[in-house]
C-alpha cells in the first residue's frame, strides 16, 4: 500500500503545473468531505466535542499539511523509492518518540514492527 500511494502522489505531483497546487486540491477536497462525514456521524455531539480542542486539531493539521508538502516537494526532486524509504523512517522514529517521552513500552510487538519497516525500507532501496 505504502508503495501504492507513493507512486501515485509522485506521479500526480510530477504531472500537476505546480506542487502547491496538487497539495492544494488535495486538501481543499479532504477539508469539505471530512467535516460533512464526521457532522453526519457524530451529530451536534462532535461540535461540543471540538469546541475545547479545536486549536491543538487545528495546529496539529497544519503540521501535517506541511509534512506532507514537505514529501511531495521532495518528489519532485528525487527518486521517489529514496523518498519513500526516508518517509517511513518517521514510523520508527515516532516509536522511538513514544518510548522515550511518553514512556510507552517498545516490547515484543514494537520490536517487530520496528523489523518489519526497516525491512520494507531496505526493499525500497
Amino acid at each position: 500500500m505504502i508503495a501504492a500511494y507513493t507512486t501515485v502522489d509522485g506521479l500526480g505531483v510530477r504531472r500537476a503545473e505546480s506542487t502547491l497546487g496538487y497539495i492544494a486540491w488535495l486538501m481543499l477536497l479532504e477539508q469539505i468531505a471530512i467535516p460533512i462525514v464526521a457532522t453526519a456521524l457524530r451529530g451536534r455531539e462532535l461540535w461540543t466535542k471540538i469546541r475545547p480542542v479545536w486549536h491543538i486539531g487545528l495546529l496539529g493539521g497544519a503540521m501535517s499539511v506541511l509534512a506532507y508538502g514537505l514529501v511531495l516537494w521532495a518528489q519532485t526532486r528525487g527518486a521517489l523509492a529514496d523518498v519513500a524509504a526516508l518517509r517511513e523512517t518517521s514510523i520508527i522514529v515516532g516509536a522511538l518518540i513514544g518510548t522515550i517521552w511518553f514512556k510507552e513500552s517498545f516490547g515484543a510487538a514494537r520490536i517487530v514492527a520496528t523489523c518489519a519497516v526497516f525491512g520494507g525500507i531496505v526493499v525500497m532501496i
